[in-house]
């Protein structure tokens, strides 16, 4: 009778990390991708998504600066009417910019941070690439961030919360999708040993 082993679904075989840290790791990479190229891919990702958020946010908030700043002295021809949207629409646009540039330089910080600590992680844990590196990076993220925010106490502990439901739901997906690819972190390969069916007949054998 075949091993335990043989009767398990293939895994793929074992990659070497990225030269982030020139050694041998054991598992492939997260998201299959090298850390040398997905870090890059995340940062702009991110500043993508800020640029575009501040961006709309900062220029409604201009429009509506210079709205209320004019309140008193609303233009009464069609000429002045003219200067008075197109300053407007000037000042939105700068306001959008500025803001974008700020949200999206902040956030894509952010992520490459936090990518760098879950690689770190992953280092200091001999390559097992889990949701425990996540979760460790996502904590250690928002205690850095709650840190150089001055955060209140109370304050720090919701970031910490929000931070930890954020890093478990992110590092479950990835876990769920090395899975799906063949690649097992060891706690499902775990489980799938111990709890998959027909796992007593093949202790029997």
């Amino acid at each position: 009778m075949g091993s335990k082993q043989d009767s398990l679904p293939p895994m793929d075989e074992d990659q070497t990390l990225s030269p982030i840290f020139g050694e041998a790791n054991p598992s492939p990479p997260r998201l299959g991708i090298d850390p040398i190229v997905r870090l890059p891919i995340t940062m702009g990702a991110a500043f993508a998504a800020g640029m575009a958020l501040g961006a709309g946010h900062g220029s409604t908030r201009a429009a509506f600066r210079y709205r209320a700043e004019n309140a008193h002295r609303l233009p009464t021809t069609t000429m002045g009417w003219y200067h008075y949207h197109r300053s407007k629409n000037y000042k939105s646009l700068v306001g959008g910019v500025k803001d974008g540039m700020k949200m999206g330089m902040k956030l894509g910080a952010g992520a490459f941070t936090f990518c760098l600590f879950e690689e770190t992680v992953d280092h200091a844990r001999h390559g097992r690439r889990d949701f425990l590196s996540t979760v460790t990076a996502g904590l250690t993220f928002s205690g850095l961030y709650s840190l150089l925010a001055h955060h209140d106490v109370y304050t720090a502990a919701r970031t910490a919360k929000l931070g930890l439901k954020l890093s478990l739901a992110y590092g479950l997906t990835q876990d769920a999708l090395a899975t799906m690819k063949g690649n097992r972190p060891a706690y499902i390969d775990f489980i799938y040993r111990k709890f998959r069916p027909g796992n007593e007949d093949v202790d029997a054998a």
